[in-house]
């Protein structure tokens, strides 16, 4: 008796493991939850340009073998 309620407790946790969450993130019509996907990856596009600013990957190189001018010419 004990082995199979712990049986049954182990392959509960699996599956509930498995399943991921309980309630869907996006909407079961197709148009609203294209819609959705559209905005949410919309988002993701940003990343890399705020992790370049964060880092100051996007500022000029100061280890340039040539003198640059930032004036106007």
């Amino acid at each position: 008796m004990r082995t199979r309620l712990g049986l049954t407790v182990l392959l509960w946790l699996a599956a509930a493991i498995q399943v991921g969450c309980i309630v869907p993130i996006f909407s079961s019509s197709q148009d609203v939850r294209a819609r959705q996907l559209i905005f949410v990856s919309e988002g993701y596009r940003h990343i890399p340009e705020i992790w370049e600013r964060i880092w100051f990957l996007d500022s000029p190189d100061t280890m340039t073998p040539y003198r640059t001018h930032g004036g106007i010419i």
